[in-house]
């Protein structure tokens, strides 16, 4: 699997590449200036703003200024925010571990929740359950992480008053105190991204179930007489996985960009809310620099999933 796992990110590097590529040319040739507000400051004379352009290389060509940048990112070296006067990795590293920790809980929310509905109305077609999971998927996925969030915070926050609708990185509190409001404040931008994924997710579930319960295999296992819990989490859900499996790798561009969305609501200091905060002062820096960890995150996800598919198949081999 080591092999296969090393071939794989070898493939990878080339469309790694090309999406910085892409992403550093828009990015290069869109207008606006990062010294902008150098240039309508009069204090500030012309020849400085000229100089600081010199030094980061901003009237370079594009290709020399793409070939300095990918050089430096390969021996570490980021980058210099405009805005915040510092480097890029540090700006990063300070606000992925929110942003992983809210996604990646949303995503095992979205499971938890997804699967045994999922699997309850795909063993169960047809029925008032099935009905009522389907109906409320159906709603969950059609109304868009914005409006959600705002649903949470007037009914959690405003009229109930149980959960802070800003999320502060600043708690005072120490001990069992912090990790109970470290918790509280992250409950509703967890619960909308996760339950956001769990709709779309619980679809997936329920169809690729249906599709293996009908298949030849799980009436021979029935016919030996095997229990049908054990008919239905050994024969079915295992096979069912494969599909739902690519589903969430697929999707992981849509969650990191609802991530985007719900940090903006809920005031979460993570990557996305730097990432909308660089795109509004023009901070190219921190733009290429954010969007290259989203490509570089989607990539290892996907890598991720092509893992679990030999677990949950034995005849897929790596090879």
């Amino acid at each position: 699997m080591l092999n296969y796992v090393i071939r794989r990110l070898l493939i990878a590097l080339p469309s790694l590449l090309g999406i910085s590529l892409v992403l550093f040319t828009v990015l290069a040739l869109a207008p606006g200036d990062p010294f902008e507000e150098l240039a309508t400051n009069p204090n500030v004379p012309p020849e400085v703003r000229m100089a600081l352009r010199a030094q980061f290389g901003l009237d370079d060509p594009v290709w020399q200024r793409y070939v300095l940048w990918l050089t430096s990112m390969m021996k570490g070296d980021w980058g210099f925010s405009f805005v915040s006067r510092v480097n890029v990795d540090v700006l990063i590293l300070q606000r992925l571990p929110t942003t992983i920790v809210v996604i990646g809980l949303s995503q095992v929310l979205a499971i938890m929740v997804a699967l045994p509905v999922g699997i309850l109305a795909a063993v169960r077609p047809y029925s008032w359950f099935d009905r009522i999971a389907s109906t409320i998927a159906f709603i969950g996925f059609s109304l868009p992480t914005f409006f959600t969030g705002i649903v949470f915070i007037l009914f959690f926050s405003i009229y109930l008053g149980w959960l802070p609708f800003v999320y502060r990185s600043d708690l005072s509190s120490t001990g069992l105190t912090w990790w109970w409001e470290q918790f509280k404040q992250s409950i509703m931008p967890i619960a909308v991204l996760g339950l956001f994924q769990a709709a779309s997710m619980m679809r997936y579930v329920r169809s690729a179930v249906l599709d293996v319960i009908r298949l030849d295999y799980v009436t021979t296992a029935r016919s030996k007489g095997l229990s049908e819990r054990v008919v239905i989490t050994k024969h079915v859900v295992r096979n069912a996985l494969i599909p739902v499996v690519t589903l969430v790798a697929l999707q992981m561009p849509a969650v990191f960009g609802g991530a985007i969305v719900t940090e903006q609501i809920f005031r979460v200091p993570g990557i996305g809310s730097l990432l909308i905060d660089a795109i509004l002062r023009n901070d190219t820096p921190v733009i290429m620099a954010v969007t290259f960890v989203f490509a570089c995150l989607v990539v290892f996800f996907n890598l991720i999933a092509d893992i679990l598919y030999g677990w949950l198949d034995p005849r897929i081999s790596y090879r």
